[in-house]
């Protein structure tokens, strides 16, 4: 393609509302323009990464034996409260009504239309297994927009789901997700690690996400400096330091005014840690205590995972009316009547602080299980950077990441709501069992970015490069620049993606727009080279500079080209 002919609005200066690399770069780059807050137009430019993108995706789950579907973006309601996400998934829900003022939304996610599919055709053992996808446009009504594409309100995803008779079969097909997605990110040239992950709203058994570590993420995740232990920071787990406190008789104290960790521990002059953060929530309907060290703070997917329904921290008035004293000095001695969830840390430790249900005193010397009863002991704390790996007891590092894609087993929570039912070969009528494969296109894109990027603009991975390389004639009115700029353009551009700076510009303009746009090599057609017989070629990422006669440096740059996409496993068109 010729640049003259191609339409790439690179711009010099940061967008002010941008606040990511990645989303100065897509700007200054020309690969999106901004319609509204959240929503993108993509230009020829960054659609032709993502259509890279696509075709690595596609070749791979085909290969896999996967089948494409094209699912419909606007679906009625009546399905979404079969599985009871009508209400469940909020505000992020874009909803609308027809002309016949019936109910419908742009699906954010596609669960509920294949179970749909499925319940009216697959009716017998035999017709397992399924594995069917789609890439698709979603929608989700962001509150708040930000880091251009990488929290967006319309979003490209592909998206697949398994169809199993039983638990074995979903476990080979999340297998065999776990390893075409970790073919689909080496290929796009994406250094990316796994974590242990939350299914949250989508609800399951099992989830494992695919992260690339990296400061414009929205993610934090867990990761040990000795073993291979990592995950995300809602599921993360470590092992605590143990407080080593001496037993002690139960005493109520006078602690005028301090209700807060550090103001009760400071009046006290004792750790922080030596606190028990008693916490009242309403589960359901019902109040319940969820108790922390003094130290730690609770982590509320952990808690949502445990409990199964929804919960909130009680208000003042109810904390009141439960414990007789105000929040800051509540605590489950003498308590009648509320369940008491401890986290694990305080299981085996005594000597502690916590509110005596009085307000303006502490109890000192609280040992869970004599002063009271703990209905369970369960993880509910925030891991911290520093903390004890529970695997191997190395040192927990917390850095931040992108979420490149998150596989999930299912199980039967939607086939059973639905009543996605098949016969076995006994003739038992059974719920389908399911896995939901998600990745995110833009997030790709957005990662490639984040990962390579330097102070000139975007270094792509080959596999994802607009264009292979770039042939910049130095000067339109010499003849001979530019009819050898046009032969090599020609012998090369039907086999590779090549692109011809024809414009009218300064050398040092050109140069900079293609550093920005990030094409993996550059020709550089000059005279003072041309007189020597020779064309100059530049790699973008070492800035490795090498020279080749004329006379065959279309097949050289043919060559190199080639060797830049053979380490993605496929031919590099």
């Amino acid at each position: 393609m010729r640049w003259s002919q191609v339409f790439i609005p690179t711009t010099k200066e940061d967008p002010s509302d941008a606040e990511s690399v990645s989303h100065k770069l897509c700007i200054k780059a020309g690969l999106i323009r901004p319609l509204s807050a959240g929503i993108f137009s993509f230009l020829p430019l960054g659609w032709r990464v993502i259509r890279k993108i696509e075709s690595i995706i596609r070749d791979e789950m085909d290969s896999m034996g996967a089948q494409e579907f094209f699912l419909p973006a606007l679906s009625p309601s009546d399905i979404w409260e079969e599985s009871g996400r009508w209400e469940e998934y909020g505000d992020d829900m874009f909803r609308l009504k027809d002309r016949k003022e019936r109910d419908m939304c742009l699906a954010p996610t596609h669960e509920e239309i294949i179970v749909d599919l499925a319940r009216k055709y697959i009716r017998s053992y035999r017709d397992f297994p399924q594995v069917w996808y789609q890439i698709q446009t979603k929608f989700r009504d962001e509150p708040r927009p930000r880091s251009g594409l990488l929290r967006s309100r319309e979003f490209i995803m592909k998206d697949s789901y398994s169809l199993d008779q039983d638990e074995k079969g979903l476990d080979e097909s999340y297998k065999r997700h776990f390893e075409t997605y970790t073919r689909i990110f080496k290929r796009c040239g994406l250094l990316t690690f796994t974590v242990g992950a939350s299914s949250g709203m989508m609800g399951g058994s099992e989830s494992t996400e695919f992260m690339l570590e990296s400061e414009a993420g929205e993610d934090q995740v867990a990761r040990c400096s000795e073993c291979e232990y990592a995950a995300n920071l809602d599921v993360a787990s470590s092992k605590p330091r143990k407080l080593g406190l001496k037993d002690r008789k139960l005493e109520m104290v006078h602690t005028p005014g301090v209700r807060t960790v550090k103001e009760v521990s400071q009046f006290l002059s004792v750790d922080p840690a030596t606190l028990m953060k008693s916490l009242l929530f309403i589960v359901g309907d019902e109040p319940v205590f969820i108790l922390t060290r003094g130290d730690q703070e609770a982590n509320e997917s952990k808690m949502e995972s445990f409990f199964k329904k929804p919960f909130r921290q009680a208000h003042g008035d109810e904390v009141k009316r439960v414990t007789g004293a105000d929040v800051g000095f509540v605590g489950p001695v003498n308590v009648k009547g509320v369940k008491v969830f401890a986290d694990r840390a305080l299981e085996g430790e005594v000597g502690l602080v916590t509110g005596a249900n009085k307000n303006d005193y502490h109890y000192v010397g609280i040992h869970p299980g004599r002063d009271f009863q703990v209905d369970e002991f369960c993880d509910f704390r925030q891991v911290k950077e520093g903390d004890a790996c529970d695997r191997c007891g190395g040192e927990i590092r917390i850095s931040r990441a992108i979420e490149l894609g998150h596989i999930f087993k299912l199980g039967r929570r939607y086939s059973q709501k639905m009543e996605a039912i098949y016969l076995d070969k006994d003739g038992k009528a059974l719920p389908i069992v399911m896995g939901s494969y998600g990745i995110g296109l833009e997030r790709i894109l957005v990662a490639a970015i984040e990962q390579g990027a330097d102070k000139d603009g975007i270094v792509w991975p080959p596999p994802l490069a607009p264009f292979h390389c770039v042939i910049v004639p130095l000067n339109m009115s010499d003849s001979r620049v530019v009819e050898t700029s046009e032969e090599i353009y020609s012998a090369l551009d039907e086999e590779f993606d090549i692109l011809l700076d024809d414009r009218d510009e300064r050398a040092g303009s050109k140069f900079k727009d293609s550093d920005l746009i990030g094409v993996p090599l550059r020709v550089t057609v000059g005279e003072r080279s041309l007189k020597k017989g020779l064309v100059e070629l530049r790699e973008r990422k070492s800035g490795k500079v090498s020279e080749f006669p004329v006379e065959d440096s279309a097949e050289r740059i043919g060559e190199k080209i080639e060797k830049f996409f053979a380490s993605s496993g496929k031919d590099s068109t």
